[in-house]
């Protein structure tokens, strides 16, 4: 629980404060309304060789659940237990003193967590040669990029013995390639029978490495589960973007639906039917209507179209239907048709619309994100012969 308002560091302005409380007579300090609460009865647990990851919008309550864990702040109410030695990146520059080295601040952190000397020595060109600051690092950290100081970050909380590694979302200031070390060396970690917790949100890498998940709004869990059933619940709440059509679009989206058994074979056709009109006297002839396909189990968008790039001119006014036709290429898996109003002139998003989803099963067995209908044929001796005989010639 965290107090809202001002801090008061003259008696000028706190005895004013102080008066206003003793006038609200409330008899409960922690329901005062200047108190917030940020998490409100969030229990877990995680064991060793289980990987949990924390999703949620911003202000959820995901860093403040890390801060508990490492000890930064303690719980007005209930408890927190850590076993073993925490590896934590929970801010860019955490645990880093700004005129000490690399070089320093590497045995200063071993040794905020209980390593000798000599453990720091057998680790430090491991922790070095993974964040890639090598030439840098007897240069003051203050002078380091925001990417150097998460990759040098992530590296001693990964290599200097963790027992538990938490990790927020920091990791997605450093570049893609430093990105996806960083959670391959996790994924080694969990393999170790080490508890991992990582807040980010990379829907596709909570999915991937993580063997439970926790989705919190408010500071409140609202599912607990398995990766891809909180990444499907946590997508379908996304709210959507409404706008006044009469003022900011001239267009309006009220429905889609699907014309489809469900579920829909992998391969197969399915056709939506999007209901729309037209707001006002005339229809802005920038605008286009947008239909998108999002994977529920990662949250990546795997297919977008709009009326445009298909070559349909919209009607100028009045209600309409249109029809939307996408084969369903894609593994087996629960999947978000979205509709959307974008101004093609400026690529702006201008309202999203109603959604649907469409649950697929299997059909051809493939591997990857979409199904390409891929053929393949043996050939004999001779042909392959006669292949290669005609590329040299």
């Amino acid at each position: 629980m965290f107090r809202r308002g001002e801090r008061h560091d003259t008696l000028r302005d706190l005895l004013p404060s102080l008066g206003r409380r003793l006038l609200q007579r409330q008899k409960d300090k922690a329901h005062c309304r200047e108190d917030f609460c940020a998490l409100k009865d969030v229990s877990f647990e995680v064991r060793p060789g289980e990987a949990l990851g924390i999703i949620g919008p911003n202000g959820a309550g995901k860093s403040t659940i890390l801060k508990l864990l490492t000890r930064i702040l303690k719980p007005t109410r209930g408890h927190c237990e850590v076993h073993g030695r925490v590896g934590a990146l929970i801010e860019l520059t955490a645990g880093f003193h700004p005129d000490l080295t690399g070089r320093e601040n590497v045995y200063l952190q071993g040794a905020i967590m209980g390593m000798k000397r000599t453990e720091i020595d057998r680790k430090f060109s491991e922790i070095v040669d993974f964040s890639g600051v090598g030439g840098f690092i007897d240069t003051q950290v203050k002078r380091y990029s925001s990417g150097m100081n998460a990759r040098l970050g992530f590296s001693m909380a990964a290599y200097l013995e963790p027992e538990v590694l938490v990790i927020d979302e920091i990791l997605a200031v450093g570049d893609l390639a430093f990105q996806q070390k960083a959670f391959d060396r996790i994924n080694e970690i969990g393999r170790r029978e080490i508890p991992i917790v990582v807040v980010s949100h990379q829907l596709g890498r909570i999915a991937s490495l993580c063997s439970h998940a926790i989705l919190l709004q408010g500071g409140a869990i609202q599912r607990f589960g398995s990766p891809s059933e909180c990444i499907a619940t946590y997508v379908e709440r996304q709210p959507s973007c409404v706008l006044s059509p009469s003022t900011v679009c001239s267009l309006l989206l009220r429905s889609i639906h699907a014309n489809a058994q469900d579920p829909v074979i992998s391969g197969e056709p399915v056709s939506f039917v999007v209901e729309c009109s037209v707001s006002g006297d005339s229809r802005n002839d920038s605008e286009e209507i947008t239909v998108r396909v999002r994977s529920m189990e990662t949250g990546q968008i795997l297919f977008a179209i709009g009326n445009y790039a298909l070559g349909m001119e919209l009607p100028r006014s009045g209600s309409f239907a249109l029809t939307v036709e996408l084969q369903m290429n894609v593994p087996p898996g629960l999947y978000l048709v979205e509709t959307l109003i974008q101004d093609r002139m400026r690529g702006q998003l201008l309202v999203t619309g109603p959604q649907t989803s469409v649950q697929v099963s299997k059909g051809r067995i493939f591997r990857g994100t979409v199904q390409m209908n891929g053929q393949m044929q043996v050939l004999g001796r001779e042909n392959y012969v006669t292949v290669h005989a005609n590329r040299l010639n």
